[in-house]
């Protein structure tokens, strides 16, 4: 008669970087299909809530913040421009520097997505028990912790 000592084995680390790497990406995506638009990509919307949410941005600061290739972001912030969700602007100090700004119309659209994940994850939130949510709001501060390390990782 063979006897479990201890108990069910624990997740090793490699498991729990793989489940964390589902989870992640999962509910990324699943949070951008909260909304969509034919006319913009994920990038493009992603691009356009980073340039509301900090504020005007210089070119090169997009481009490292969100990983992009600078000729990929003049394309995404030409395409935001016609769609009238950002406008290019000179820096007040050096003529070479180019800003983008998110334009009225670019800061309601990304309310109305920001609206509307919120209540996504909102609605997902209700399905959990009270004891998972606890749980869950004991986890914030690691994954904060996690996500925020991940911007340091060399390429």
């Amino acid at each position: 008669m063979s006897k479990e000592i201890g108990g069910p084995r624990p997740p090793s680390d490699g498991e729990v970087i793989d489940r964390l790497r589902v989870v992640l990406v999962r509910g990324q995506r699943r949070l951008r299909l909260a909304y969509t638009d034919d006319n913009l990509s994920p990038t493009q919307l992603e691009v356009l809530a980073m340039v509301v949410r900090r504020g005007p941005l210089r070119l090169a600061e997009v481009a490292s913040l969100e990983g992009i290739n600078p000729t990929m972001l003049s394309r995404i912030v030409a395409k935001l421009e016609e769609a009238q969700l950002v406008t290019r602007v000179a820096d007040a100090n050096d003529g070479r520097v180019v800003h983008v700004a998110a334009t009225d119309q670019g800061r309601g659209l990304y309310e109305v997505i920001h609206r509307q994940r919120t209540q996504a994850l909102a609605l997902a939130l209700e399905s959990l028990s009270s004891h998972e949510r606890q749980e869950l709001r004991g986890a914030l501060p690691a994954l904060e912790k996690l996500v925020a390390s991940l911007q340091l990782a060399p390429e």
